[in-house]
């Protein structure tokens, strides 16, 4: 199973060698002026994944804090038009920086529209706005998540030729769910065209709905006569929305695939309800983006050029956008105990209630 590891050339080590610097400056703007320079950001949504209000909002609000930058984190809630006036709020308070998730590429690139004609740098954080005028972007290696779920989709399958395969895609106006695909498509291609996998059909899911891709992933079940052999899900929430109707359907032994390491997902995978998931380091992307709003939200441009080493080509504005790029990893059940001792999931929390027996069969120690 291929492990992509953490970070896109030296990115992280300059994001980790200019902690003390970024941190210190602002520490001493901070001193000196009454007003503390803001970052304003803009999250997505809290019903596609746990992670926006779970990790990435507590993690950029201590990192900035921390920083001597005032944070202003709201979340767009799904909601185009609520994504909208939060930026315009925020474009009117006149924020140093703006830093978003955007919703899809069209109402991201019409924000950042907006806050260049106001002078406001923008980072685009997790999610590029194709044809917007983001300064900076930072993710995820996003092709090779999409690869590492079609290995882990493949092992899971084990020798089974001929097996069926439904591919559950994130939303179509998201790029990173296009570039998952475009992973998916370079592991799985050749095994669809030589027969030893047959594709019932692939599907993206308007805004990542775990109940629209429940929906869909039933319609599609019943056009293939109630069978299937695996299922391709690109994200954990629409994993357990898909596992539910297995279960439903008293469907067994149908590997699902993942992403984002969740909760619900760790233990999905502990119980063998699902056969993998993706883990990206939420904390390092929090801290990378931090570092890089820190630097120019107090003015020094050129640190925050040194720390985005990588490029990302938009091939709707015809240009390459200044990036940090970083590494995900494939996380099987023999792999959870790994993210337990690095402090990345809680046994507390992983191995209540009746997970404490698969925490105890997986080598996790229960507390």
């Amino acid at each position: 199973m291929r492990t992509v590891v953490a970070a896109a050339g030296c990115a992280l080590v300059l994001v980790a060698s200019a902690c003390g610097s970024a941190s210190n400056t602002a520490a001493t703007g901070t001193a000196t002026n009454t007003t503390k320079p803001k970052v304003g950001v803009i999250l997505p949504d809290t019903t596609t994944s746990a992670r926006w209000e779970d990790s990435d909002k507590p993690l950029l609000t201590s990192q900035l804090s921390f920083a001597g930058i005032e944070p202003d984190i709201q979340n767009a809630q799904g909601d185009e038009k609520r994504f909208s006036s939060l930026a315009d709020k925020m474009i009117a308070e006149k924020v140093n920086v703006l830093m978003i998730a955007p919703l899809s590429s069209d109402g991201g690139a019409a924000v950042e529209k907006k806050a260049k004609a106001a002078g406001i740098p923008v980072i685009d954080y997790d999610r590029i706005s194709l044809g917007g005028s983001a300064e900076y972007y930072v993710s995820f290696d996003n092709i090779a998540v999409g690869q590492l779920q079609a290995d882990g989709l493949l092992q899971c399958l084990g020798n089974r030729s001929g097996a069926s395969v439904i591919e559950i895609e994130g939303a179509s106006t998201d790029n990173n769910a296009t570039q998952f695909h475009d992973g998916h498509e370079q592991v799985l291609k050749s095994a669809y065209d030589s027969g030893r996998l047959r594709l019932i059909a692939s599907k993206s899911i308007d805004g990542w709905s775990p109940d629209t891709a429940a929906a869909t992933f039933t319609n599609l079940l019943d056009g293939s006569g109630g069978h299937v052999d695996a299922v391709l899900a690109a994200n954990d929430g629409m994993a357990a929305s898909i596992e539910a109707v297995l279960k439903q359907r008293n469907l067994t032994n149908v590997p699902v695939t993942g992403q984002d390491a969740t909760l619900g997902g760790l233990q999905a995978v502990l119980r063998g309800t699902q056969c993998m998931t993706v883990y990206k380091p939420i904390d390092i992307e929090a801290e990378a983006a931090s570092r890089l709003a820190i630097a120019l939200a107090t003015g020094r441009q050129g640190d925050a050029d040194d720390l985005a080493t990588g490029n990302t080509k938009d091939p709707k504005g015809n240009r390459n956008v200044k990036s940090v790029l970083l590494g995900p990893q494939s996380i099987s059940k023999a792999d959870v105990q790994g993210l337990v001792a690095k402090g990345v999931v809680h046994t507390g929390d992983l191995c209540k209630g009746d997970m404490a027996g698969f925490c105890a069969s997986a080598g996790i120690p229960v507390q």
